[in-house]
């Protein structure tokens, strides 16, 4: 019975989250993923948790894939907001 109300936060979550994003105007988009990017941290020291805890086998796979994906999010987002904060410096010459 747990797994059908963690179903309905999830998809309710989605939904949430797509109509959030989806009126955000461009000019904000870069702004909104530096602030996604600090919650990816914060999701890395989460699943760092989990996988190094005394947890089932599983837990720990799960895991360590969970910071293996929110690593990739926190760099990649780091790029992407370096790369548009380039595009606002002055340019030499």
């Amino acid at each position: 019975m747990d797994a059908i109300y963690l179903l309905f936060i999830l998809i309710l979550s989605i939904f949430v989250g797509f109509e959030l994003i989806h009126k955000v105007p461009a000019t904000l988009h870069t702004p909104l993923m530096s602030g996604a990017n600090a919650i990816s941290g914060i999701t890395v020291v989460g699943a760092i948790t989990i996988s190094g805890g005394p947890l089932d086998q599983y837990a720990t796979y799960l895991g360590a894939f969970a910071v293996f994906l929110a690593t990739i999010n926190v760099v990649g987002g780091y790029l992407v907001t370096d790369r548009m904060l380039a595009m606002f410096k002055k340019k030499e010459g």
